[in-house]
C-alpha cells in the first residue's frame, strides 16, 4: 500500500495533476475500497485496528506522570494547574481513538473519513449512491485532512480554546490574557522535518519545542541534529518515554518548570492586586 502511495505522486504529476502528498494516502484508502482490496472499512474497522498501534517505550506511562507530577504538587493546586496532552496527527483519528493513548489526551487531531456521505438536493446531479440504511456501510469520502502545514492551526485552537468552545473562531483576534493555553505553557513533541512549521510557531511565541529519533536510526538522528542546529528545536533525544532517559527528564523538568512560571505569575497577579491597608499618621 505505502509503495503505491509513495508512487502516486509522481504518477499524478505526469498527468498535470498536483496533489498534497501528506494526504494523499488517504485518496488511495478510498480507491482501495472502491476496488474492493479494503472491502468493508469503516469507521468502526479503524478504530478496531487502533487497538494494533505499537508505541515507544514508555507510552502511555509517562502521559500519566507528567499529569501526577504536577497535580499532586500542593503549590501548583493552589491555581488549579494541570497538564493537557493533545495529539496532531496526519495519520488516521479513529485509528488513534482506538489505541491505548486515547483515554491520556484532551483531543485529537487526525484525518477522518466519512461512510455515509450527505444527499446533494439538486436535481440535476442527483445523488444515486447507496442508502443510508445500507448494512454494508464503507468509508466514501474524505471528512477532514490535516497535514504538515495545517497542524499550526490545531496549536491555535489550542491556544485560543477553540477546540474546547466550538463558538470561538480560531481567526479571531483574541487578547493574550484570555487566551485558554498560552504559547509558552505548551511543549511540542515531534519526530522531525515534517513538523517544521509547528515547531517554528511555537519557537516563535515562546513555546518548547522536543524531537525524537527511534533507536539506532542515524538517519533520524542526523535529521534532528539538523533542527537544534538550525534553532528549530530546543532539545532531542532518542525516543525512549521511560524513566530516567533524556527524553523523560526533559519532559518532567520542563513540564514543572512550566508549572512553576504559572505559579509565580499568577502569585505576583495577587500582591500586586492587594493593595495595602491604611496606616497611622503620626504629627
Amino acid at each position: 500500500f505505502w509503495k503505491e502511495v509513495n508512487s502516486l505522486e509522481a504518477q499524478y504529476r505526469e498527468k498535470g495533476i498536483r496533489v498534497n502528498r501528506d494526504t494523499l494516502y488517504l485518496n488511495h484508502f478510498l480507491t482501495c475500497v472502491d476496488q474492493g482490496i479494503f472491502k468493508g472499512l469503516n469507521n468502526a474497522v479503524l478504530r478496531e485496528l487502533g487497538k494494533e498501534l505499537k508505541f515507544y517505550t514508555g507510552i502511555p506511562e509517562i502521559f500519566k506522570k507528567l499529569q501526577d507530577s504536577v497535580e499532586n504538587n500542593q503549590d501548583f493546586q493552589k491555581f488549579n494547574i494541570k497538564v493537557e496532552h493533545y495529539i496532531v496527527s496526519t495519520g488516521l483519528a479513529e485509528m488513534i481513538r482506538g489505541s491505548v493513548v486515547a483515554q491520556y489526551v484532551k483531543h485529537i487531531w487526525g484525518c477522518e473519513f466519512i461512510e455515509e456521505p450527505i444527499k446533494s438536493s439538486l436535481h440535476i446531479r442527483e445523488y444515486k449512491g447507496k442508502n443510508s440504511d445500507s448494512d454494508d456501510c464503507e468509508i466514501k469520502q474524505i471528512a477532514y485532512a490535516i497535514d504538515n502545514t495545517s497542524k499550526t492551526r490545531a496549536i491555535f485552537e489550542i491556544n485560543k480554546g477553540s477546540n474546547e468552545y466550538p463558538h470561538i473562531d480560531v481567526n479571531a483576534k483574541i487578547s493574550y490574557e484570555n487566551r485558554r493555553v498560552p504559547f509558552e505553557n505548551m511543549i511540542y513533541i515531534a519526530d522531525g522535518p515534517s513538523d517544521v512549521p509547528a515547531f517554528s510557531v511555537l519557537k516563535s511565541n515562546g513555546g518548547r519545542t522536543f524531537a525524537i529519533y527511534p533507536k539506532g536510526d542515524s538517519r533520524a538522528f542526523n535529521q534532528v541534529n539538523q533542527l537544534i542546529r538550525d534553532g528549530r528545536i530546543d532539545m532531542f533525544a532518542e525516543a525512549d518515554y521511560s524513566e530516567g532517559t533524556t527524553t523523560f527528564m526533559w519532559l518532567m523538568e520542563n513540564v514543572n518548570q512550566i508549572a512553576a512560571n504559572i505559579y509565580n505569575r499568577k502569585s505576583e497577579q495577587i500582591k500586586r492586586s492587594v493593595s495595602k491597608p491604611p496606616e497611622h499618621i503620626n504629627e
